[in-house]
């Protein structure tokens, strides 16, 4: 189909239309763990658990948040796009192993290692055009 062919030309801007809808459902989805503030860290960093680490869980829980919240930021303007999308990765692979340890199953961890999988392909790929790192 013909239409279709065509759209390879506006790949820098499927780009951005994914890193856009990707980061503010981050921004969405963190935020308010962000505002949460030390109790809700406290409970957020506990995760870490599932990989043997039991200290410092405000630290850890905060660091998620921030990661969600920011990582979305940096995502849509594409800045510091990698390194973003790595801590976007490590926080997806602990999310998705919480979701296995309260026995969730691959149903429960799904949405996880679908957006680990889609940062992952992200970092061999970068921001496209329309970005600061472009810039």
């Amino acid at each position: 189909m013909a239409i279709l062919d065509n759209l390879g030309k506006y790949r820098n801007t499927g780009l951005l239309l994914l890193r856009i809808g990707l980061g503010a459902m981050f921004i969405i989805h963190g935020f308010p763990k962000l505002a949460g503030g030390p109790t809700g860290w406290t409970g957020l960093g506990g995760s870490m658990k599932v990989i043997g680490i039991d200290f410092l869980p405000i630290f850890w829980g905060f660091m998620a948040a921030a990661t969600e919240t920011f990582g979305g930021f940096l995502l849509i303007v594409g800045l510091f796009f990698r390194p973003a999308l790595i801590l976007l990765i490590f926080t997806m692979i602990i999310a998705a192993l919480v979701h296995f340890g309260k026995g969730d199953g691959l149903q429960g961890a799904s949405h996880a290692i679908e957006l680990g999988i889609v940062f992952f392909g992200l970092i061999f790929i970068g921001p496209g055009k329309y970005s600061v790192d472009k810039k």
